[in-house]
């Protein structure tokens, strides 16, 4: 956010102001589906935080600056940050806010800006007198959260089931490998779903809107995470799998992930947090917390410090015992060595801003991760820990874990959607027998319009898929499209999984993340609208591109992301 005095500008004459001040910026508009996943909101929203009027800010009543306070981490910490330092969202400190004053505030936060800032006010999502609120609140010292450390996690940590009590042997008879891991979002629950019947085991509780699903290296346990920080360990061998212990390590969190090199499988875990700003490493067997470690420190490029710089997401490598950390803000891959964990070596290799997600190249070896905010694909070789190439692609990379295949001419690329535009890129990784296309974006593809979170293939496929569920359109975001990686130039097919749902009320049936079962043979996709409206999932037959199954059931609430057992495990994609 460009902050501004307003001088002798009329507030009625703001809004054009302000699109011509932007437009200078040299910024373009962002998309809605832009606008859906960056203004998210933050499990902090309900945080008690300590309170400092600033004398120098409008009068707030603590009843008043409590409800603002809930508002901002609602609506505004996703792009703005926790303190208020700037992220994917200019800086709303003080200094500028102040400066800018009340009026000219309101009017920018009713109205928006064509570089990014939603028009809360008159899209109907704030009322006149929370604007005002607004406006008043950013010009006050931003509360901060309390921090989060050994006592605290320790005091949230539960061994459900003891090691020593756990099943010696698998005791169900299910297909573990085959099993999908859903998250029912707004439950704050998973679906564990048999991909061999297609009904659902069980259904767990969790921490609220689960980010992601990962398996041990054994594949009996499923670790899954929260947005508010809390890790469920799920033991896939009892007869009915369940909950063996958890923790929360944190207020806001996206990411876990267990040991996976020879030697250390299962022995830990490890987990990044959005607040406070760190990564804390576990006993594999029970998520006892073992290690803290901050994240605070410098940026790339500017080399300026940055006081909350979130840990994005996390591998393991089957390289080196080392744990792959990615920090957003400061743009940092941090090669985590735990082979001793009371001596942790890390070394840093600046990559560009803001990290997010990403996976691994179809030989293991090379790390892909997003940087979304400077439009760049680094490529981090897990083999000699160095940044083997900084790829150019579209605006806002957001892959998942990506999609490996072998391409005719190029052989073979990871490729990767974009928030903000309708392109997928492809990019070579075979360094060895490709040598003059690896680390290249060799080839941009047209899809059907931004908003894409989710990409992928399987190396039993001919197929590449791609959801868009943040686009506006609703014929989008209620489809994917799919391409014939053999013949890419024929361009994409759509697939109307929305419709195939057969969802008989107005839910928005969105359409996300594709994910393939064990075999290969078939594409699961979750139907997703509101927490009162009905969802589902739809599952397509790769070779024939048709329909294959509807699996519906009352406790399907909110599904969005999910991941299957085997291929989750063997990092399969």
């Amino acid at each position: 956010m460009k902050l501004w005095k307003t001088g002798a500008i009329a507030v009625a004459l703001l809004p054009l102001a302000l699109s011509q001040a932007f437009a200078e910026d040299g910024k373009k508009n962002v998309t809605a589906a832009e606008v859906q996943y960056q203004a998210g909101g933050s499990p902090l929203a309900n945080v008690e935080m300590y309170q400092d009027i600033n004398p120098k800010a409008p009068p707030m009543s603590k009843a008043e600056f409590d409800k603002a306070r809930q508002i901002y981490f609602e609506r505004c910490a996703g792009c703005h940050g926790v303190l208020r330092k700037g992220a994917t969202g200019k800086p709303l400190t003080t200094d500028k806010t102040l400066a800018a004053g009340t009026d000219y505030l309101k009017v920018f936060i009713k109205y928006g800006s064509p570089a990014g800032m939603p028009n809360w006010g008159t899209s109907g999502e704030l009322t006149d007198d929370e604007v005002d609120l607004m406006a008043r609140y950013i010009q006050q010292t931003p509360p901060q959260p309390p921090e989060y450390g050994l006592k605290d996690m320790k005091a949230t940590w539960k061994v459900l089931v003891p090691p020593e009590q756990r099943p010696k042997k698998k005791m169900n008879s299910y297909n573990i490998e085959n099993i999908f891991s859903t998250t029912l979002r707004d439950t704050g629950e998973i679906a564990l779903i048999d991909g061999d019947t297609k009904k659902i085991i069980s259904v767990v509780k969790t921490g609220y809107a689960v980010h992601i699903s990962r398996v041990s290296a054994s594949g009996r346990y499923l670790f899954v995470i929260g947005r508010d920080a809390k890790i469920n360990m799920i033991d896939l061998w009892m007869a009915k799998p369940d909950n063996v212990a958890e923790i929360r390590v944190g207020l806001e969190a996206r990411s876990v992930e267990t040991s996976k090199f020879k030697g250390y499988e299962d022995k830990l875990a490890v987990a990044g947090t959005y607040w406070p700003p760190q990564y804390v490493i576990m006993n594999g067997d029970t998520l006892e917390p073992l290690k803290i470690m901050a994240t605070r420190g410098m940026t790339v490029g500017e080399q300026e410090f940055h006081p909350e710089p979130r840990v994005a997401s996390i591998v393991a490598s089957h390289y080196k015992p080392e744990f792959v950390v990615n920090v957003k803000e400061t743009g940092k891959t941090l090669m985590v060595n735990y082979s001793n964990i009371n001596e942790i070596t890390t070394k840093e290799i600046p990559v560009a801003k803001f990290l997010h997600d990403g996976g691994l190249d179809s030989s293991k070896r090379y790390f892909m991760i997003a940087a979304n905010q400077s439009n760049k694909i680094g490529a981090i070789d897990l083999k000699d820990g160095t940044l083997a190439g900084l790829i150019d692609v579209g605006k806002i990379p957001h892959p998942g874990r990506g999609a490996n295949f072998t391409h005719p001419k190029y052989g073979p690329v990871w490729s990767t959607g974009h928030l903000g535009d309708e392109t997928i890129a492809l990019i070579g990784t075979d360094p060895v027998k490709h040598k003059q296309y690896a680390w290249k974006m060799v080839e941009s593809i047209k899809g059907p319009g931004g908003g894409a979170l989710f990409i992928k293939s399987h190396p039993k496929s001919n197929h590449l898929y791609s959801d868009a569920p943040l686009n506006p359109d609703p014929k989008i975001s209620q489809s994917v499209v799919v391409y014939d990686v053999k013949n890419l130039a024929a361009g994409y097919q759509t697939l109307p999984i929305g419709e195939w749902a057969g969802l008989k009320d107005d839910g928005a049936k969105r359409v996300v993340q594709p994910e393939y079962n064990k075999a290969g043979d078939e594409v699961w996709f979750s139907v997703w609208s509101a927490k009162n409206k009905e969802s589902a999932i739809v599952v397509v037959d790769d070779k024939t591109l048709k329909l294959k199954a509807v699996i519906k059931d009352p406790r399907l609430i909110t599904p969005t992301g999910h991941f299957n057992v085997y291929n989750t495990q063997h990092d399969v994609y």
